[in-house]
């Protein structure tokens, strides 16, 4: 799965053997230069048109529209921190001034067998001739890719010389000068119009054994795609290095919908012009998203039959995370107008009831027993009239909910989905992570997930008190503290899970080692930072580390200098688990966790709390801000959930394992495997 990244952001190369290709729409010039860890740059580190080059690293010999680099990070020198990935527009060609008056340039990074592992467009350029657009940066032992897209309005000399290269300006000069020479452009006589849209598709070649006047039969149309490579015998310029412009449209694509077209051949007759369409096909600002699955016709008078991922979005995964979302709003919306029925039915009884015994004459006699009949009898009617508009909705909505839940990602779905059983570890963070079930009274087998965004933007806290809900009361104290640590460490799990390797750290802090039983899975399996810390000092060590992460990382966000951290660093998202709060806290490490609790989530780390409000009375009021900062959940179904939008208090259900399943433990030992395999 492709990782979409914005400015800024990174992510994990699990390959060394990568090939970066870039779509521009015209001409670009592609270098590459290499940085030791204080980000110096030497004469020798420049690999371009004129040394294509490096150790580990080769760029395209000539300026061109797709530019591809080849790149081997095993054979990249140890010196070499980072490898910078740069285009600049060629001088004295006639080509675009600046980036501004172009498509956005659309960057993707190549693994193993094709598989493109992130991407990237750069949008927002302006006055730039030239930019960063990606870099490779070792981290931990490890390359990740870092998306940049910092422009240059002065040019390939402007950018050498801010990496600190000397005579930029000459050595700027001799790359512009050698890549002119050597413009990769395609004429407008060279390309083929397919339609009044500007797309183009290149003239068919002839096969060996077919005459140049032959049309080749239906499905060997020569086609070129955005990111197709010419075949040698391409007319539009020599060598290997001859590619279509990626942001070309084909129009082979376009014709399979419309029906079967053959390619023209190379004796019909070539318009020499046309506008050019450079708007790259992955780029998101100039096309909706693509349409959801299509629903099945309905016979006439029944309700359409629902589909999995039927709304809006550019992925399945944010299809289902809206499709989910739409179902939450209609049925707080059906049952809100269900109980607004109900409610208007009861006043109209009130009033009509009020009415017949105001009225002397009918208080009395067979008169006022009729009106009161007559008014139960429409306060019924009013009642079951919204009853079954309700249970129309309902049963829409529980065959809709039987068509999504199938459907789910590992993140978004139940414990006993078939989706954990082909759990595969993933290499990008899911939109959204599932707590648990949400249903109302007046449809509780109905069930929709609670969905939570991601990174969590506030930590959790599992109530292990005996609260309101009937479910809570039947149990012991002890029996209940252990469904509340089980809960957290489902919880846990869950979000190991869901991020890529070595991308989230859990810390446990477990003062009295009550948590053992719960904790063996974590613990078993090796995916915890350390063995959880007992103790007063424990707590003390634990605490005092997270603190440090988060000062220092603050720092660095505030200060612009992210790349300073110090290199042993975990820059992963951190989870505190804290089991039996307060027990093993002085008045220090409890304002310590408050701090954790209110600046950790903001620098990437979280806490998990397991406690019960009472045994924590103590401190009075100054608990307050901690139990508000954190998201209530229950270890046994409770409706102390309520949405801001109909005020409905709602039924919160927990995430359980089923009894005897083993999906846990196969889960977290295939996460630590993928970080042995990853050295994380």
């Amino acid at each position: 799965m492709t990782a979409e990244l914005v400015r800024g952001q990174n992510h994990p190369l699990p390959h060394t053997r990568l090939e970066i290709r870039v779509s521009a729409g015209h001409p670009v010039v592609a270098c590459a230069t290499g940085s030791d860890p204080q980000g110096a740059l030497r004469d020798e580190w420049i690999a371009h048109p004129g040394a294509p080059t490096l150790p580990g690293i080769e760029v395209p010999r000539r300026a061109t529209e797709a530019p591809r680099f080849t790149v081997d990070l095993d054979a990249v020198p140890e010196a070499v921190h980072q490898v910078n990935v740069l285009l600049a527009l060629p001088e004295g060609t006639g080509g675009p001034a600046q980036f501004g008056a172009t498509a956005a340039p659309f960057v993707a990074v190549i693994g193993q067998e094709d598989a493109e592992l992130a991407s990237f467009t750069i949008t927002g350029l302006d006055a730039e001739t030239a930019l960063v657009a990606v870099e490779l940066y070792r981290r931990q032992g490890a390359w990740k890719v870092r998306a940049v897209g910092q422009g240059y309005a002065g040019g390939l000399a402007e950018l050498l010389a801010d990496q600190g290269l000397h005579k930029a300006r000459e050595t700027a000069a001799g790359i512009q000068e050698t890549a002119a020479g050597r413009t990769l452009r395609a004429e407008p006589a060279q390309l083929r119009a397919s339609g009044a849209d500007g797309a183009y598709t290149r003239p068919a070649m002839p096969r060996p054994n077919q005459t140049p006047g032959q049309n080749q039969t239906a499905g060997q149309s020569q086609t070129a795609g955005p990111d197709a490579t010419l075949a040698p015998d391409a007319t539009l310029a020599p060598g290997p290095d001859a590619t279509l412009p990626n942001g070309l449209a084909a129009a082979g694509a376009q014709s399979g919908a419309a029906g079967s077209q053959q390619t023209p051949t190379p004796d019909a007759p070539q318009p020499t012009g046309g506008p050019i369409n450079y708007a790259h096909p992955r780029r998101q600002s100039v096309a909706p998203p693509p349409p959801p699955p299509a629903a099945h016709p309905a016979q006439p008078g029944q309700p359409a039959r629902p589909v999995a991922g039927d709304a809006t979005g550019w992925s399945m995964e944010e299809r289902l995370y809206n499709q989910i979302w739409g179902m939450f709003e209609d049925l707080a919306r059906s049952v809100a107008a269900y109980r607004s029925a109900v409610e208007f039915a009861e006043t109209r009884l009130d009033q009509e009831l009020d009415q017949a015994l105001s009225d002397p004459r009918s208080r009395i006699g067979g008169a006022g027993d009729a009106a009161r009949e007559a008014a139960r009898a429409k306060c019924e009617q009013l009642t079951d009239r919204a009853r079954q508009v309700l249970d129309r909705d309902l049963a829409q909505l529980t065959a809709e909910s039987e068509v999504v839940e199938p459907a789910l990602p590992p993140a978004f779905a139940r414990w006993d989905n078939p989706a954990w059983h082909a759990y595969r570890v993933p290499m990008e963070i899911p939109m959204a992570l599932r707590l648990g079930d949400l249903q109302l009274p007046e449809s509780p087998e109905l069930r929709i997930p609670f969905l939570v965004r991601l990174p969590l933007e506030r930590g959790l806290w599992v109530d292990s008190g005996r609260s309101g809900s009937e479910a809570a009361i039947v149990l012991d104290e002890a029996e209940l503290r252990k469904l509340a640590m089980d809960c957290a460490v489902a919880h846990a799990a869950r979000l190991l899970a869901v991020y890529p390797p070595g991308e989230f750290t859990v810390h446990v802090i477990d003062p009295a080692g009550t948590a053992a039983p719960s904790l063996a899975p974590l613990v078993g399996s090796g995916v915890l930072a350390g063995p959880p810390a007992a103790g007063a000092q424990g707590v003390s060590d634990t605490l005092a580390k997270l603190l440090q992460r988060v000062d220092l990382v603050t720092m660095a966000v505030r200060g612009g200098a992210a790349d300073s951290l110090p290199p042993d660093l975990d820059t992963a998202e951190q989870l505190l688990i804290v089991n039996d709060f307060p027990h093993g806290f002085d008045d220090r490490a409890v304002t310590q966790l408050r701090y954790l609790a209110d600046e950790g989530p903001a620098v990437g780390v979280h806490l998990l709390m397991v406690a019960d409000r009472e045994d924590a009375s103590a401190y009075g009021p100054v608990l307050d801000p901690l139990w508000c900062s954190l998201l209530r959940i229950t270890p046994v179904p409770d409706d102390h959930l309520a949405d801001p939008w109909v005020r409905h208090a709602w039924t919160y259900e927990p995430l359980t394992v089923p009894q005897g399943s083993a999906v846990l433990r196969q889960v977290l030992d295939q996460v630590a495997a993928a970080r042995r395999s990853w050295r994380r």
